[in-house]
């Protein structure tokens, strides 16, 4: 078995109410030849220091997250689009632990594979950032503020497709604009939406 991360230990031990599922996947995936770390405050399963598999405990759920899972054949049709504006990852989430117990095999398969892509070198056709729509209030700024511009095209096409999705999420414009002023001493900073 792979090395277990005291930190890991940590996050499952403060997810209370999913610690038993959460321990059953661990335990399935250190079966599986990844090593352990965290990022992003959560376990992080990698192979040879490329992100495979992300373990998250939420509210309504428990999910096993494939970081290119769309790459995956997923033959049993498991996998689930997290978000509307997912393009790459793909999640399965658990409620119980003798769901996972039941497709333990299943999931071993789909690590595997996730592997092989990772070792074939397959990429995830995403996006390109100009096909993402820029809002109003953003590009207002954008066309004011030179810095600004210099500083949001250096940034690196997932923090700029961060920006604008979270941007465009508000229905209003006041909401739109509060975020973009918000936001603007972080572009110029270099600092992604979520960076610390």
């Amino acid at each position: 078995m792979n090395k277990m991360s005291p930190k890991v230990d940590g996050y499952i031990r403060k997810n209370k109410k999913w610690q038993e599922e959460l321990q059953k996947l661990r335990t399935i995936i250190l079966d599986c030849p990844l090593t352990e770390e965290v990022k992003w405050r959560v376990p992080c399963y990698t192979f040879q220091q490329s992100n495979i598999v992300i373990l998250g405990a939420f509210k309504e759920s428990c999910t096993l997250s494939f970081v290119k899972g769309a790459l995956l054949k997923d033959a049993r049709g498991i996998l689930q689009i997290p978000g509307p504006n997912t393009q790459s990852a793909r999640v399965i989430r658990f409620t119980d632990v003798r769901e996972i117990i039941q497709v333990a095999p299943v999931l071993k398969v789909y690590i595997h594979e996730a592997i092989e892509v990772e070792n074939a070198g397959l990429k995830v056709a995403f996006k390109k950032i100009t096909e993402h729509p820029i809002p109003e209030e953003f590009q207002t700024k954008l066309d004011k503020i030179h810095a600004l511009k210099t500083a949001f095209t250096s940034l690196t096409p997932g923090r700029q497709r961060a920006y604008l999705l979270y941007f465009s999420a508000a229905k209003q414009s006041k909401t739109r604009e509060a975020r973009v002023e918000k936001c603007l001493p972080r572009i110029l900073r270099g600092k992604g939406l979520d960076d610390e």
